[in-house]
């Protein structure tokens, strides 16, 4: 079943941490305006993010100007319940994938980020108590009422994605996956090639390691960054993060990297990546580099 009816974007927007930037409305409209005037179009957030007030600070940006959301995808997830001190109801995290929970927690994102749908709905993380009839049923609802128009997963093995998939007639979008030279697992492990046999394309987030690659102390952090600096060199890229969404983007299942950041320089830099092409020796270099050892 090929999945081709949802666009988004070459790179996304990436809001998980919209609360910790702590920004003004105005500053944030600002932001927002930035991504689309880059062509940047699909938002990516989740529930969650800073403890479920990301969506809300989003929002108020689309309460105050309603005409951006007829520019965006919005992409949002659920599935994670983190404990709440002080609450014994919510003593333990832990990962909810039930039929209401699912309802629920759309609706609420619906409310917080001020628009009547979503475009992408995706489940967070692989539930082991994921009961795929009842998520299913919660897909098939939520598309009636007109709530979400596509669905995919995140962080889900070859496995757990077709598992969900055989519950549905219709094609899920995507899988969010962690990608990056120092998290390669999906490359080895069947989940890219997963997306290539069905035509969809990943979306890759972290993909620079939360910053390590580009601070990291440890020794694989160094290797791989001693790596990219000579390719630096070689291509004459303006920093190491542009070779890094590089080398992302070069798998052929297509990657969608998620930017994550609110500074300007850095989204245009993340961008300009596009232009870059590495060769095959250099893609491998990198991927040498964090393994530790060369190819079989």
């Amino acid at each position: 079943m090929v999945s081709t009816s949802l666009k988004l974007s070459e790179f996304i927007a990436g809001f998980w941490r919209l609360a910790d930037w702590q920004t003004t409305r105005p500053l944030r409209r600002e932001l927002i305006e930035t991504y689309l005037s880059l062509g940047v179009s699909s938002m990516d957030h989740a529930d969650i993010y800073g403890r479920y007030q990301c969506e809300r600070l989003f929002g108020d940006v689309l309460r105050e100007a309603p005409a951006l959301r007829h520019q965006m995808e919005i992409i949002s997830k659920c599935g994670i319940r983190p404990a709440i001190v002080g609450n014994p109801d919510r003593y333990v995290n832990h990962y909810d994938t039930s039929r209401d929970h699912i309802i629920s927690s759309v609706e609420q994102s619906l409310s917080n980020l001020g628009t009547d749908y979503l475009d992408l709905l995706l489940i967070h993380r692989p539930d082991p108590l994921m009961n795929a009839d009842e998520m299913a049923e919660a897909f098939y609802a939520l598309r009636k009422a007109g709530k979400v128009r596509h669905f995919g997963v995140s962080n889900f093995t070859p496995s757990q994605f077709e598992l969900v998939q055989s519950r549905l007639d219709f094609a899920l979008q995507t899988n969010q996956v962690e990608l990056s030279p120092l998290a390669m697992q999906v490359m080895h492990d069947g989940t890219l090639d997963q997306c290539q046999r069905l035509g969809i394309r990943p979306m890759a987030w972290s993909c620079l390691a939360g910053g390590a690659l580009m601070s990291g102390t440890d020794e694989r952090a160094a290797r791989v960054r001693a790596v990219l600096t000579d390719i630096q060199q070689q291509t004459g890229a303006d920093d190491l993060s542009q070779l890094v969404y590089a080398w992302v983007r070069m798998h052929p299942s297509r990657p969608l990297p998620i930017i994550g950041s609110g500074n300007a320089q850095r989204i245009k830099a993340a961008l300009a990546s596009s232009h870059i092409v590495l060769s095959r020796q250099q893609w491998f270099s990198i991927w040498q580099a964090s393994m530790g050892h060369s190819v079989p």
